[in-house]
């Protein structure tokens, strides 16, 4: 994976813009679910993921990393979010920092890795039944909204709704989650 990621960061700096839609695609579920642990709300989680990805692309910051991409792009979300919450005036207290560099280096051990796992399942069998299907075409059948809504014959905005439903009954399974789609 890192050679990869390498790959990657190498074709970016030709201005290989398949790239940057490597990239994205990689880590945006990951980026989005953790910039919902700072604002209230999966469309501002997405718009704080979209905003570092197009910065990143216009500014040319992939031209400054030398190392560890997903950490650059955690940290980069993790200052989008606090920059958004500082511009609305809500505060927030920051345990967060110490947060993201577990998330970033460290690795939980195997078993209680599948522990949660099984807890987080158990979770979201426990969420209502259409938050719960909505939820699992997009998370685990990687499905765009506007699919989810096709499929169930509903609205793009009931679609993420009920999402955003079922990621707030989740909380505290955010991490679990995270770590299921980091490559």
């Amino acid at each position: 994976m890192a050679d990869f990621k390498q790959k990657i960061l190498n074709n970016l700096r030709r201005g290989d813009e398949n790239s940057l839609r490597e990239l994205f695609d990689l880590y945006y579920k990951p980026l989005c679910l953790f910039a919902l642990k700072f604002v209230d709300s999966i469309e501002q989680a997405e718009d704080i993921v979209q905003d570092t990805f197009i910065n990143f692309w216009n500014s040319r910051s992939y031209n400054n990393i030398h190392s560890n991409i997903k950490a650059y792009l955690f940290s980069a979300v993790r200052n989008n979010a606090l920059y958004a919450i500082r511009k609305e005036s809500k505060f927030r207290f920051e345990e967060i920092d110490n947060h993201v560099q577990s998330l970033i280096e460290d690795e939980l051990p195997e078993d209680e890795l599948k522990n949660l796992k099984e807890l987080l399942f158990k979770q979201i069998e426990q969420l209502p039944p259409k938050g719960r299907e909505i939820f699992k075409a997009i998370v685990f059948e990687n499905m765009k909204y506007r699919e989810v809504a096709e499929l169930y014959g509903i609205s793009v905005n009931t679609v993420k709704t009920q999402y955003s439903r079922s990621l707030s009954k989740l909380r505290e399974f955010l991490d679990v989650l995270i770590l299921l789609f980091l490559p």
